[in-house]
């Protein structure tokens, strides 16, 4: 028969550790939080974080269009994801795609770079007595073959 103490040791789980994490990011307070909140995931495992902010293509142009206007608010919110890690003292990578949805492409991305955990920052939203996520973090919290962290912001007073 075990002591309290051995059977608590005995049944201890390893700590979690995230190598790997991915951030979308779209400017918003709540997605900045979510690459502040990776960081602090990230360096207790040595990890690393990438950052990603997806440009929508609507269908009536090609994939690969020159969409100067939103590539260029695409640095602005990757820099912007940059100076939060700083805030950290943690670097991250950070990647503009251009995609048909955005939803399919953080999947992707994160299947790309074998990302062990895809962190998502959702802003409160409450339209009608619900709460609402959006379709995009909806999409990834389905989909998603790694874990998925929710990161919704406090209601605002």
């Amino acid at each position: 028969m075990f002591s309290r103490h051995e059977r608590s040791v005995k049944t201890k789980e390893a700590p979690i550790t995230y190598k790997s994490i991915l951030v979308p990011v779209n400017g918003s307070e709540a997605s900045l939080m979510a690459v502040e909140f990776a960081c602090n995931l990230a360096k207790k495992s040595r990890g690393k974080v990438h950052v990603v902010h997806v440009i929508e293509v609507r269908r009536s142009l090609p994939l690969d269009a020159d969409l100067v206007p939103e590539a260029q608010r695409g640095e602005d919110i990757l820099s912007q994801a940059e100076m939060a890690a700083k805030r950290q003292d943690f670097e991250v990578e950070g990647d503009l795609l251009q995609a048909r949805d955005a939803g399919h492409a953080i999947v992707d991305e994160a299947v790309e770079r074998q990302a062990d955990a895809i962190v998502v920052g959702v802003p409160f939203r409450r339209p009608f007595g619900d709460f609402e996520m959006g379709r995009v973090p909806s999409h990834v919290l389905k989909t998603a073959p790694c874990e998925v962290i929710l990161l919704r912001m406090p209601a605002e007073s």
